[in-house]
């Protein structure tokens, strides 16, 4: 049996918290300081979150496969796409179609797009369904990633948020 290592997200796997981290994102709280805001938007941009309505937001993935990975959250806590109202569903899957351009206008040559059901099913927030847009580049799965157990993330994290929050006012409108 072959076992593949990924150490860069060790941080993830040691960072569970008692409350569900979406519903917190969703809730407007600052994860660094825990202060709540009556404005649902005041800390999304030190939480990374770049857009979010009535039904669903997107925050960049903080332990991402490739520059540009994010997410798309429903606010509504839930484990499994057939316990969401179809409003909502089919409202995130709109803006996982509207995400896939975005990403391709990012840079992204091809995209992985996905969510891992129950905990049997890969999700590491099993608790909380959430889609991943994972953008694919041109050699981003090479020696360096599988044989030399690194990998290199030669961007600037926050470079790339601030990128992809211009790009979502593109997009994601209405």
């Amino acid at each position: 049996m072959e076992h593949t290592y990924a150490p860069w997200r060790s941080a993830y796997f040691g960072s569970k918290s008692e409350q569900c981290i979406f519903c917190l994102l969703s809730s407007g709280i600052s994860l660094e300081t825990h202060a709540k805001s009556n404005n649902l938007a005041e800390f999304d941009t030190e939480n990374r979150i770049f857009y979010r309505d009535s039904h669903i937001f997107c925050v960049m993935n903080k332990f991402p496969y490739t520059p540009g990975h994010f997410l798309i959250i429903p606010h509504i806590h839930t484990h499994s796409p057939e316990l969401l109202d179809a409003e909502v569903w089919l409202h995130l899957q709109r803006y996982a179609q509207k995400g896939v351009a975005l990403l391709k206008e990012f840079g992204a040559q091809g995209i992985n797009m996905g969510i891992n059901i129950e905990k049997a099913g890969g999700a590491g927030i099993p608790e909380h369904i959430h889609m991943h847009l994972v953008p694919r580049y041109i050699g981003d799965t090479n020696f360096f990633t599988t044989i030399g157990d690194t990998r290199a993330y030669g961007v600037d994290f926050d470079a790339i948020f601030k990128r992809i929050a211009e790009l979502s006012q593109k997009h994601f409108k209405p």
